[in-house]
């Protein structure tokens, strides 16, 4: 035999190397498969072999504080086709069928029905009575799964803080997408075994997974004091003409919000999704976004810094020439060119003077009174679990001039939220405790265990309970004696303040005409149980001080609420006023009105000229005598020849200082004759229609 060449070795061994070379990298391709691989290729052959339904988890509930539902969740059907179950013949027919039962163009259900997949989902949250439809029909390749539609059992109510979720139950807005991860669960599954072309295995296995629903979520809020806030913004808003109302109830003693919103909203069961710019717009939560010049309602944190750093006692005096000169320039009181002369304290808070809370600031000095605006929260975001917490705009202390402080001091020169003005309101009012604002009081499960709770957490403490006590002396005395007398409620000791502020264009320049009125107020004096504000937003009347185009809508939310929580009324030594029926004066032209109403023993407070077309209380409603109803009205002249002019109000048995109030608000002019007492006789008389800054020649008798 002969013995190999050296040419045949070498064949040899080329052979023995490809031989081991391809060894080698099959085992490495297998050892990729088995250890990189072969978790997702079991995925895959998983995939093939079996059907997955996936099984929504039921989203928890949103409740208010008294366990009612407000958001909601309930079984939908959705429909789903399995395309290697429909035979090409029917295709047609079938598509013809779903298209015309569903509300749907034949295209997009052809594409569906023909798709090259082993299942696709055609309409989703079904009406009931179109799966039932669909069901007797029975078609093949047609299938229904268990999906979650999302409910809202009082349509537009609390719009912007319940907020919305998306098709798949994915939380958009609001505390839907704030607390998302909790109310949404873990969806379930059905697995069963199919062949290569997703068809069901016939008596093949099954698997269920269990969904587990998302927690409930037990909020602050009381759904009958969200009622009465609600009715109340909707009327200002219709009323008052307005660009929008906002408004926020609170619990002083806890920083719990008891209702809250704003008006124009929309139903959450049928956001207008196709519109996003109204969308956003409408599903904005103002009081908690939107900053804005708290105008006079800022004073009331002004007073209370005074008060508590020692700037100024109970005794103080102020004295008012119209002006005040600060840094070399003038800057002017609201009742310029009158001024408020002599005040005391009680005085100065009540006319709302700007002359005597500049003297405050600057008294206090910008360190001491920018230690007290961020005690009061100012200028920092309240960490309210909600989205879009806002800081507000407050000017870097080292920027201040003496000018901006004294601005600052009467509420412009400052941005806050509604928010942070209800909060810091609420300290100075309870005690002196600022809390961190909340809207939720916890987390329950499905048979109400409470999975979490939230405690009130107290912030800081800006002022002391004996500063506090006399801030609540002094806002009772403005309700009861002056510009807050529009709510007023006998037998309720109820505190408040005024506010109407300046608004600004995109040029950060005032824009003329064009004010946001406010009212804030408390109750009761004695034992605060809700705090109340209420703002109107461009108001479009003749006259828009928040005393009389906010201040009636937060009196009668007030008296509403108090009843509600079973507060009792006090008349005191001198009984339960006499009450007297609302008369019906609608289409009356102005003089009629106010002779009806004076002859049923009601005051009146007109907004415009002409005929009435609107009144607060509506007729028929019973009142305390001497109830200022407000009247809006339209002038009965096709041109606008009376633009500018105002109806003159009836001063009889006013004070001089409260005639003098009255004018004010109706941009006129107090003239006066006598030598105090009460206002005993009017030219030009009430009732008639003069140009706005006439003067009002009042005499006073019986001082």
């Amino acid at each position: 035999m002969p013995l190999p060449t050296l040419k045949s070795k070498k064949r040899l061994l080329v052979l023995m190397t490809a031989v081991i070379i391809l060894f080698l990298a099959i085992a490495v391709k297998m050892a990729i498969i088995v250890f990189v691989q072969g978790e997702t290729l079991q995925e895959k052959a998983l995939l093939q072999q079996t059907r997955k339904l996936v099984v929504s988890a039921k989203r928890g509930n949103i409740l208010d504080r008294n366990g009612n539902v407000l958001a909601q969740s309930a079984n939908a059907d959705t429909v789903v086709l399995r395309p290697a179950e429909i035979k090409k013949s029917d295709v047609d027919t079938i598509v013809s069928i779903l298209a015309e039962t569903l509300g749907m163009d034949e295209e997009p259900v052809r594409e569906k029905a023909t798709a090259n997949k082993s299942e696709v989902w055609l309409a989703r949250q079904i009406d009931d009575a179109v799966a039932d439809k669909l069901r007797e029909l029975d078609l093949p390749g047609v299938y229904f799964t268990v999906d979650v539609k999302r409910y809202y059992p009082n349509g537009a109510f609390l719009t912007q803080t319940l907020g919305f979720t998306s098709v798949d139950g994915k939380g958009q807005e609001g505390l839907e997408a704030y607390y998302d991860k909790y109310l949404s669960g873990q969806d379930g599954k059905i697995i069963s075994e199919a062949d290569r072309d997703g068809r069901s295995v016939p008596l093949g296995q099954k698997q269920y997974i269990e969904p587990v629903d998302g927690y409930n979520l037990v909020l602050t809020v009381d759904e009958v004091m969200q009622s009465f806030l609600e009715k109340a913004m909707e009327q200002a808003y219709v009323q008052q003409n307005a660009k929008s109302v906002s408004a926020i109830m609170m619990d002083p003693s806890s920083g719990d919000i008891l209702a809250l919103g704003s008006y124009p909203d929309y139903d959450l069961n049928k956001p207008p999704r196709d519109d996003i710019s109204t969308l956003t717009e409408l599903s904005r939560n103002r009081v908690i976004t939107d900053v804005y010049e708290p105008g006079s309602t800022f004073k009331v944190v002004t007073c209370a810094s005074a008060l508590e750093s020692g700037t100024i006692s109970t005794s103080a005096a102020f004295n008012c020439s119209g002006t005040l000169t600060v840094d070399g320039g003038l800057i002017k009181c609201w009742r310029f060119p009158r001024s408020h002369g002599h005040q005391n304290l009680y005085e100065a808070v009540q006319n709302s003077c700007n002359v005597a809370f500049m003297q405050m600031g600057l008294g206090m000095g910008t360190e001491t009174f920018y230690d007290y605006i961020y005690k009061f929260g100012f200028g920092q975001k309240t960490n309210i679990d909600f989205p879009s917490d806002q800081a507000g705009i407050v000017m870097g202390e080292k920027y201040v001039k003496k000018s901006d402080l004294a601005r600052i001091a009467f509420g412009q020169s400052i941005a806050v939220t509604p928010l942070q003005l209800i909060s810091s309101f609420s300290a100075v009012v309870n005690g002196g405790f600022l809390y961190q604002p909340r809207l939720v009081l916890g987390m329950t499960d499905g048979d109400g265990n409470y999975i979490e709770k939230f405690e009130p957490k107290v912030v800081s403490q800006p002022i002391s309970a004996e500063t506090s006590a006399t801030m609540r002396s002094i806002l009772e005395s403005v309700v009861t004696d002056c510009s807050g007398r529009n709510c007023y409620i006998p037998g309720y000791r109820i505190g408040g303040k005024t506010g109407t502020a300046q608004k600004y264009d995109e040029n950060h320049q005032v824009m003329k005409g064009k004010h946001i009125a406010s009212f804030i107020a408390f109750a009761p004096v004695d034992d605060p149980k809700v705090a109340i504000l209420f703002i109107v937003d461009e108001p479009n009347v003749a006259v828009d001080f928040g005393s009389v185009v906010a201040a009636p809508y937060v009196r009668q939310v007030l008296e509403e609420t108090l009843q509600y929580l079973g507060i009792p009324k006090d008349y005191g030594e001198a009984g339960e006023p006499e009450q007297v029926v609302v008369p019906d004066v609608y289409g009356r032209t102005d003089a009629e009105a106010i002779a009806a109403l004076k002859a049923a023993g009601l005051d009146y407070l007109a907004n415009g000229t002409g005929t009435v077309q609107k009144q607060t209380p509506a007729p028929g409603v019973s009142v305390v005598k001497g109830t200022a109803v407000l009247l809006d009205m339209t002038t009965p002249y096709g041109d606008d020849d009376l633009s500018g002019y105002v109806t003159v109000p009836d001063l009889s048995g006013k004070t001089v200082m409260e005639a003098a109030q009255i004018l004010d608000e109706y941009g006129l002019e107090l003239e006066i004759s006598g030598r105090g007492g009460v206002a005993s006789y009017q030219s030009p008389a009430a009732g008639e229609m003069v140009p706005a800054g006439s003067k009002v020649r009042v005499e006073f008798t019986g001082g």
